[in-house]
């Protein structure tokens, strides 16, 4: 079933203009690239069966790519509806047919939390249909069942609409009063416990860096509109999906090895497609420019 929805999901993105990358073995599935938007998905056939490791690593590739994280799947111990967004551990989740409708720019506006389905008004239209139809706030409560200070609440967006309500909001004033729920965020970046040396030597060289966790490459870091991604210690090579990913991305790539328990993973031909560092070279790199002079020499 996981194989037929991501299939589905290529096939969409393919037919909406995207350049897309299948991986095996990530905490992600498919990135979609389309001009400068970057999506990074995980198909499932039950969102419940992720874990917080693989939505914080989506998370923290999402914030340095700069990227998208979602999940697609077609239930979370039930069937997941249509027109409502899901959260799996801060990553947006949803059914085929919701993303496909994101995709056309037509974002849902109720979302699945603990108190239920409920929705966000944007207060500011809210208030002014409210007096441009002539009610009060006592009067709009009645119509809509709740109390005059729900109402005041839902004006100054200090509480979120249950379901019951936003129908009856939608019927008086139409789904311009709401917040629509952009799946499409730039995800927020998680702070890691104990960086590696690696990730430790780029922020002191003023990137910001990230180990990863399930991905084709073991850190990543970024200066500004720098981006790199660096396999450390491969010990059979590096893993092929990094070069089209790197491609795809328009980022770097570096390979960092050890001396003492491997030989480079690159023969004097290969050399020429991605650079490698002994990791004590890397270590002694004294700033970012010399960082970057030495990978634009490989291009």
């Amino acid at each position: 079933m996981k194989r037929s929805l991501m299939d589905e999901v290529g096939v969409l993105l393919l037919r909406q203009g995207y350049t897309i990358k299948s991986l095996t073995g990530a905490s992600f599935d498919i990135v979609a690239r389309k001009d400068t938007q970057v999506l990074l998905i995980k198909v499932l056939e039950d969102a419940n069966s992720i874990s917080e490791e693989y939505a914080d690593s989506m998370k923290n590739l999402s914030s340095h790519i700069g990227a998208s994280p979602i999940i697609i799947a077609e239930k979370a111990g039930h069937v997941l509806e249509d027109g409502v967004v899901y959260v799996r551990f801060g990553v947006y989740t949803c059914n085929y047919r919701t993303f496909s409708s994101c995709l056309e720019n037509r974002f849902p506006i109720v979302i699945s939390t603990r108190a239920g389905f409920t929705a966000s008004v944007a207060g500011e239209k809210l208030r002014q249909q409210r007096e441009g139809s002539g009610y009060s706030l006592g009067s709009l409560s009645r119509k809509v069942g709740v109390s005059k200070r729900m109402i005041a609440k839902y004006e100054s967006e200090r509480a979120d609409v249950s379901l019951r309500s936003a129908i009856a909001l939608n019927k008086l004033f139409g789904n311009n009063i709401f917040n629509k729920v952009d799946v499409f965020a730039i995800a927020k970046e998680t702070v890691a416990d104990k960086p590696s040396m690696i990730a430790r030597k780029y922020d002191e060289l003023g990137f910001r860096a990230a180990d990863t966790k399930k991905a084709p490459f073991d850190v990543i870091a970024r200066m500004e509109k720098e981006l790199i991604l660096t396999d450390v210690s491969p010990k059979k090579g590096t893993n092929p999906q990094l070069e089209s990913l790197q491609q795809l991305l328009g980022a770097d790539a570096l390979v960092i090895f050890d001396k003492k328990t491997v030989a480079s993973p690159y023969s004097e031909k290969n050399k020429k497609k991605l650079p490698s560092l002994d990791k004590k070279d890397f270590l002694g790199i004294e700033s970012a420019q010399e960082l970057i002079k030495f990978l634009r020499e490989f291009e």
